[in-house]
């Protein structure tokens, strides 16, 4: 009996060589290149792009590979490629899809398999589920070609993603600002993708970029993963105090996840960067449009949507979701709690190297530090809001488990009035103060997260110890 590749919340993740073998890879590809031909795209382009993980560009030559052989044709990335290069790459290539090699966040011991579409945003979940269907059990119902084969027949074709990609960012954000202010921005590249962009973009000016953690190392040393939270952050936080820096920019290992530290050497958290950006697009550039959110994120977004007259539409989690919703209501922003966050204008797909430019915009148009910036927030929205969240592995019964959470029914966590239970996407809290408290299953890990968001800092812990005691995890 084969393994079953199960797609998550973002396609498929494995542990190298145990579950995700070439194999397993090679299976995928055929599932998503059965995928395409279904929707008559036999013949036309596809994207193919690799992280900087254990044997990324030789699973992507596979890739490759199995496309040529059913009939597609392959952009492959000439070298590591961040997420939002390789989305943008498929609507500057007019591709009908891209295949990207990456499991983004997690551990060095994984590798994974990120599928996309023509408009180089996550496949909703149906389409998903027509790629997972389409996996074949066996090896042998997979079509191949030998690389050499392909490329000399021009079915395989490797190509600079980059060069593109930072003229098109040149077209969305006028840096010569950003080069003129004399910042010091630390970039923790967090052993990842996104590596040389902001060299790259802001050379030649005034401002200096410090990168930490720029080379290529699978094991991902001085974090557990490259995920761009604590404790993974705290020795370039210590870096970004050392070198009397204004700002940390961090982007995770595929760099479509942005984090924020300040100047203080303090982590901004995820929802907070959110509101942020949401802050800076309306007020700032004078920008006007829907907001996507998935549930898991800040309150903080609805509240700006009353102040601006823009609405606000919120999702399950995972950029499937807020990929087509976004689409669909020419959305100004759209994000999730992850750090990941969107922009119309650029591709439906989160830009880790985008956000963080437009945080260096907002302080330049500014003149503020990222506290200040915060403070300025606060006192729009009407004080602050604070959010934490565990993550805690289970064994077991998931639908069991599922049951325990919704037999507690608790009148109150943390010591606040639960209004009113969502069940979109796991099991959301509706809090008396406007918080909530959330728990879910990892759509890509056997993890249960346990998240919150709350007006009251003393109550934050609380509240997530409550949140474990609903699903029977203490």
């Amino acid at each position: 009996m084969s393994y079953k590749i199960k797609f998550g919340t973002d396609g498929w993740r494995g542990v190298i060589a145990e579950d995700y073998t070439f194999d397993n890879v090679r299976r995928c590809a055929q599932g998503y290149a059965s995928y395409m031909l279904d929707k008559g795209k036999s013949g036309e382009w596809v994207v193919v792009g690799h992280d900087k993980r254990f044997g990324s560009e030789h699973f992507a030559a596979a890739v490759a590979e199995v496309l040529a052989g059913n009939g597609l044709k392959v952009y492959l990335t000439d070298s590591a490629t961040p997420t939002p290069v390789i989305a943008f790459a498929v609507v500057n290539k007019k591709a009908c899809g891209a295949i990207n090699i990456t499991a983004s966040h997690n551990p060095p011991s994984d590798n994974g398999f990120k599928v996309r579409n023509e408009t180089g945003g996550a496949i909703d979940p149906q389409g998903l589920k027509q790629i997972e269907a389409g996996i074949p059990d066996s090896v042998e119902e997979i079509k191949r070609k030998v690389y050499k084969d392909a490329e000399k027949a021009g079915e395989i074709v490797k190509f600079d993603a980059h060069t593109p990609y930072v003229e098109h960012i040149n077209r969305l954000i006028d840096l010569q600002p950003i080069k003129d202010a004399g910042l010091t921005v630390m970039v923790d590249c967090m052993w990842g993708n996104g590596a040389g962009y902001f060299p790259r973009l802001l050379e030649g000016g005034k401002t200096r970029i410090i990168e930490i953690h720029n080379q290529r190392n699978p094991s991902f040393p001085e974090m557990k993963r490259p995920e761009p939270i604590q404790p993974n952050i705290d020795v370039g936080l210590k870096a970004t105090v050392d070198s009397h820096a204004d700002v940390l920019l961090i982007t995770d290992g595929d760099a479509d996840r942005c984090g924020i530290g300040d100047e203080n050497g303090e982590f901004i958290n995820q929802l907070r960067v959110y509101a942020l950006m949401a802050y800076y697009l309306l007020e700032i550039r004078g920008e006007r449009g829907a907001i996507v959110k998935t549930l898991s994120t800040t309150g903080m977004l609805n509240k700006l949507g009353e102040l601006y007259g823009v609405p606000v539409h919120e999702t399950g989690v995972g950029f499937k979701f807020v990929a087509p919703k976004m689409i669909e209501t020419d959305a100004l922003i759209g994000g999730e709690e992850s750090g990941g966050y969107a922009f119309r204008g650029n591709v439906p797909e989160r830009d880790g190297i985008l956000a963080g430019l437009y945080m260096l915009d907002f302080m330049v148009r500014t003149g503020k530090k990222p506290t200040e910036l915060l403070k300025m927030l606060f006192e729009k929205v009407g004080g602050e809001y604070f959010y934490d969240r565990i993550d805690s592995a289970f064994s077991g019964d998931r639908a069991a488990r599922e049951q325990t959470i919704l037999d507690a029914k608790p009148e109150t966590i943390g010591g606040l009035k639960v209004t009113q239970l969502i069940t979109i996407d796991g099991f959301q809290f509706k809090l008396e103060d406007g918080g909530w408290l959330l728990i879910r299953f990892s759509g890509t890990e056997p993890i249960l997260r346990v998240y919150c968001e709350t007006r009251h800092g003393d109550k934050v812990q609380a509240i997530l110890q409550d949140g474990l005691k609903v699903a029977g995890l203490k």
